[in-house]
């Protein structure tokens, strides 16, 4: 998972999915933000532009927003854009959905921000439409925020819908309904674990069976072959984002963060309590021995 806010170019892309496909890291996601949170003078690619375009360039790579916020573009056009890399990708396309959070990034572009809870009505009702838009001939919807007449589907019923959020009613229950896939954040093992609870709850309230709602966790990654390996990635986020490495240590030490070893140890215990993948968030987006790294040691030492 790469935060495409950070200055990733489209040379950056590129590099990245080739390394992806080459070394066997089956999927890359990006977020879906128009300023960087730390450095503002960074560029910023389109998230579904992006996808798009490495849809045609690649062969097998799944790609995805982790996630597209509610708030910056209407429903239709984002079913529409995912619908369409879809079709270029033959099939590879994962639609994250989110309420958005960043207030300044809303400020600075013009896109209505509002309450917390209404960003996440709103993310409710885009769910219900992008879903039928996808897998219905034809679509009629009247809510709050949006109001379709006799639209016309987009035929891509297997696309993949996601949804990321903390497990809350207001994103957990609108998942339960329309959504493949529930991401969350990593924090702690009592904190996803207790996500997965509710998670469950939810669908035991909409009578769904929690097994065809995929788990998914969205963790910060820092490893390497050996201990000196492991500082040298922390200093490299460090250097990225003003930190002291051992501050990056510190932050994120009770995920994915390691020796190979040890990040295949906490990854399964990610597995046991009910998570079915992770999309491990790669903080310096040149760094491709980390990307090969991945593939070649990690995801087998998982397996």
């Amino acid at each position: 998972m790469i935060e495409g806010q950070e200055g990733v170019t489209w040379d950056d892309w590129v590099a990245l999915a080739s390394a992806c496909e080459e070394h066997g890291v089956e999927a890359l996601f990006r977020s879906d933000h128009y300023i960087s949170w730390f450095d503002e003078s960074r560029r910023v690619l389109d998230a579904w532009a992006t996808i798009a375009g490495l849809a045609a360039r690649t062969t097998k790579l799944e790609l995805g927003t982790l996630v597209s916020p509610a708030t910056f573009r209407h429903p239709s056009v984002l079913a529409r854009s995912a619908a369409t890399a879809d079709e270029i990708s033959g099939g590879r396309v994962t639609l994250g959905m989110g309420a958005g959070w960043q207030d300044r990034e809303h400020r600075a572009y013009g896109f209505e921000f509002g309450t917390a809870r209404e960003r996440v009505a709103r993310l409710g009702e885009q769910l219900e439409i992008v879903h039928d838009l996808l897998r219905e001939d034809r679509v009629d919807f009247e809510g709050t925020y949006y109001r379709l007449e006799g639209a016309p589907g987009f035929h891509r019923p297997d696309l993949t819908i996601l949804v990321g959020g903390s497990a809350k009613p207001g994103t957990a229950g609108p998942a339960v309904r329309f959504a493949n896939e529930y991401n969350t954040l990593f924090g702690t093992f009592d904190e996803v674990r207790d996500r997965k609870q509710a998670l469950d709850e939810a669908c035991e309230r909409g009578e769904r069976d929690p097994s065809t709602l995929r788990y998914s966790l969205m963790a910060p990654c820092v490893i390497g072959r050996d201990e000196r390996e492991v500082l040298a990635s922390a200093r490299r986020i460090g250097t990225r984002f003003g930190r002291d490495p051992q501050e990056v240590l510190e932050r994120y030490g009770d995920g994915p963060v390691g020796t190979i070893a040890e990040a295949a140890e906490r990854l399964k215990q990610i597995e046991e309590i009910g998570y079915e993948r992770v999309m491990l968030q790669h903080l310096v987006h040149d760094d491709l021995e980390t990307v090969a790294l991945i593939g070649r040691e990690l995801a087998p030492a998982v397996a």
